[in-house]
């Protein structure tokens, strides 16, 4: 071990961690459990039941407890709330009335309201407690903080704990964290970096109660279990895709300051879908009830989810929300809100076990009925030449193959996981789960439930019970650490970013919606299976639409330029560049095709992967035109852009792949590297007169293009064809193709979007050749031809 002192410091620790988890199953041990917001919603519709939940099961086994409700609200009034909070607490269905009422009667007993605003009331709160364990003759075990209160609350009630009432030396401290946990990224770090300032990432436990729900709780006990059977299954080869589901029928009425800052992807598929697919796709760890390498191995999922574009959702907004945000927020009567209340995401994991195989996040409010699963489905490669009359549920092979882990509500009406009897006959707990009888007549997906072997829970327990529990016991793997918070969030933060200002689809909500929410997916992409009607109401997006215009032709700077819709002018340029390659496959046996970076290209390359089955990809030759001056894996790559969205789907010989050598003995373009002549010797060696057939180029909003900047002479002139250069923005260091080398193209094509371009599109067109100032105007083929491609934003703003 090279640093003892280290290693000293993690045992302790970790001596510390295992003994707190160990304190709490000691007999004769008090626990004190604060509810913070013990009025509360959340508190009177499943906390205090859970609490109760947690007093039956573990106050026959020697601990004690006491129990405190808390807020901000003044004694008499809180105490007067709270009891009426209790009033509602009920019984398993095995314990007796008589006995009901006694444990219930035991149980308030043991809970007090008190109100907790100052420093000094937490002081109090610490010594009445000190006061109580010493008087009953016992050793305090530990306390357990509930935070059910909204996250700007949290500091304050962090720092109160943290100074006045953390437990003594040998108890543990353990507080509990309600969602939301951040906006985004940014919000998502300040709020950790707050609460770890008061708080060790041990003495946290962040709550998201799907992790409680008792079909999700059990994904991974049943992998574990059944893994003789799954180990060949659970992978690309034989999974066709996974459907991760949460539809509502209830819209967003009296929440709607909430769901106006947060949304559907916020509110449901950033935190509950985004676990359970964790749950679903992690490397199974050799014991899953070790909570350490379950967290551990959830992380590894984060690492490997492919990043998420634009096209990779679609939103939807049920008719009456913007009409429920007026009237709630006051609003004036134009206000048409733009936050989406239907979602689906498509979802990819860059890894051996799950590539190319699509994850479907669904979530939406307003929608035709109240369910919760997930489902995954196999491939089916068989033929029955028998008609389907014949076809026995057990035996097969022609019948659908899936596994579903039904989260509750909808045609089944409770928990349950269902196994299709032609995969194998699982194997689940049967203290725990029991297997259901047939219901004629039911049809789940389509197939009757006779197709299936069912189980559902023997005893049907709330989510947030089996989390207070979990909490009890310190079972950390059902919660959310901040790592993990983290990873989520660098996940959907640039979804949202990109999707922040898109028109969501209206949809009148109920049975209603019909098809009309339907939708497809390929190669990365999302779209709705309609066309988009007529408008529920006028709003947002009632402009013209792309269909009322055509593509114009014109002169840009005395070369053709192409004009249209963003859509539009991308498949057409899409399908000019695969003609340019077909012309030069069949003259010249190979096509070299240099493309530059940026976001610009990204809807290109998805449109060539997607769309262009005849593109000649095994005879291309694929270029860079420029390269930022970062590792080839980083994000800002810009051969990791073409990777991600191009090269991945398509076939192309890697030898006919050319990187730029940006990254050589472990440095990033250093001049004595010679990277740059590299660069320039391998296209003099592949690429005839090192003449590419087509160079795509983009047009920076100060005028430049490839990585050639305004006022830095490098590249513009001169013998070299490769060359380094210093970029205004970073990352600083870039490598590009030169001028001169752009030059000598067969043809050039500038593609030119959105309306942040439309100032430099309109300068551009009066000046004349001034590449110093201005690189874009220095493009001009000496013998080939040049075409500009913008959209509508850019060249009519």
């Amino acid at each position: 071990m090279k640093h003892p002192g280290l290693w000293k410091m993690f045992s302790a620790a970790l001596y510390m961690t295992l003994l707190g988890c160990l304190q709490a199953q000691e007999l004769q041990g008090h626990i004190s459990i604060i509810l913070l917001g013990a009025t509360g919603d959340l508190a009177k519709k499943y906390l205090w039941q859970g609490l109760f939940q947690l007093y039956l099961d573990e106050g026959a086994k020697g601990h004690s407890f006491s129990f405190h409700g808390a807020a901000l609200t003044a004694p008499q009034q809180g105490q007067e709330l709270m009891a009426k909070a209790l009033e509602s607490l009920s019984c398993p269905k095995d314990v007796a009335p008589s006995n009901c009422a006694e444990l219930k009667g035991q149980f308030l007993r043991l809970s007090q309201y008190r109100q907790l605003k100052t420093a000094e009331d937490y002081q109090t709160l610490s010594k009445d407690i000190e006061a109580q364990v010493q008087h009953k003759g016992l050793q305090e075990t530990g306390r357990i903080f509930y935070f059910s209160v909204p996250p700007f609350a949290y500091a304050d009630i962090a720092r109160n704990i943290n100074s006045s009432c953390r437990p003594g030396p040998g108890a543990w401290l353990r507080v509990v964290l309600e969602k939301p946990f951040g906006h985004d990224q940014l919000s998502a770090q300040q709020l950790a970096s707050e609460l770890g300032s008061f708080f060790q990432e041990e003495e946290m436990y962040r709550v998201d109660h799907y992790l409680g729900k008792q079909a999700v709780a059990q994904i991974l006990p049943f992998r574990d279990q059944n893994r003789k059977a799954l180990d060949g299954l659970w992978n690309r080869h034989h999974v066709e895709r996974v459907e991760i589901i949460m539809k509502e029928t209830v819209d967003a009425e009296g929440r709607a300051s909430f769901y106006e800052e947060y949304g559907v992807i916020r509110d449901t598929l950033q935190n509950h879908l985004t676990e359970i697919l964790t749950l679903v796709a992690m490397e199974l760890p050799g014991d899953v009830s070790s909570s350490a390498a379950v967290l551990q191995h959830k992380l590894q999922v984060f690492q490997a989810l492919r990043g998420l574009q634009k096209g990779s959702a679609i939103l939807g907004q049920y008719q009456a929300y913007s009409g429920q945000v007026r009237r709630e927020l006051q609003k004036p009567d134009s206000f048409h809100s733009l936050t989406p209340t239907f979602a689906g995401v498509l979802v990819h994991i860059d890894n051996l076990r799950w590539e190319g195989v699509p994850f479907i996040l669904m979530s939406g409010k307003a929608l035709d009925e109240r369910v919760g699963y997930v489902r995954i489905l196999f491939k089916n490669r068989a033929y029955c030449a028998q008609s389907e009359r014949h076809w026995a549920s057990e035996q097969s092979p022609c019948l659908p193959q899936q596994i579903i882990f039904y989260i509750g509500h909808g045609e089944l009406g409770h928990p349950a996981i269902l196994v299709s009897r032609n995969l194998f006959k699982p194997s689940l707990p049967t203290q725990s789960w029991k297997e259901v009888q047939d219901r004629p007549g039911l049809l789940l997906f389509g197939r009757p439930l006779s197709d299936y072997y069912v189980y559902s829970p023997v005893r049907e327990r709330d989510a947030y019970s089996t989390l207070l529990a979990h909490i009890f016991h310190c079972r950390k793997e059902s919660f959310i650490t901040t790592e993990n918070l983290l990873a989520s969030w660098v996940f959907w933060t640039p979804l949202l970013d990109s999707l922040a200002h898109e028109v969501p689809r209206l949809y009148p909500g109920g049975m209603e919606n019909g098809h009309l929410l339907d939708f497809e997916f390929s190669s990365g992409q999302l779209s709705f299976s309609q066309q988009q009607p007529e408008l529920l109401v006028p709003g947002p997006g009632s402009a013209p639409r792309p269909s009322d215009f055509q593509v114009l032709r014109a002169q840009y700077r005395e070369s053709p330029l192409i004009s249209a819709w963003a859509e539009e002018l991308i498949s057409k340029l899409a399908s000019d560049i695969e003609t340019t390659a077909v012309q030069a496959v069949r003259l010249f046996g190979k096509f070299h095709l240099a493309v530059s970076g940026g976001s610009s290209p990204i809807a290109l390359f998805q449109q060539l992967a997607m769309g262009h089955y005849g593109f000649p990809w095994a005879h291309t030759h694929l270029w860079l035109v420029d390269e930022r001056c970062v590792p080839l894996s980083d994000p800002e790559s810009n051969f990791q852009g073409l990777q991600a969205h191009l090269l991945q789907h398509i076939r192309v010989p890697y030898y006919n792949i050319h990187p730029m050598p940006v990254h050589l003995h472990q440095r990033l373009c250093a001049e004595e590297d010679q990277g740059a002549q590299t660069y320039a010797s391998e296209i003099s060696a592949l690429v005839a007169n090192s003449s590419f057939d087509l160079v795509l180029l983009g047009m920076g909003t100060d005028g430049h293009t490839a990585s050639l900047f305004p006022q830095s002479p490098t590249g513009l002139d001169g013998e070299q064809l490769v060359v380094l250069t210093k970029s205004p923005f970073s990352p600083h260091q870039r490598m590009s193709l030169s001028l001169p080398l752009i030059n000598r193209a067969k043809k050039v094509a500038v593609l030119v979007m959105g309306r942040t371009k439309r100032e430099i599109t309109m300068l551009v067109s009066r000046v004349g050749h001034e590449p110093k100032k201005w690189p874009i105007s220095g493009v001009l083929p000496h013998s080939g031809q040049l075409a500009w491609y913008m959209d509508y934003e850019a060249f009519l703003g």
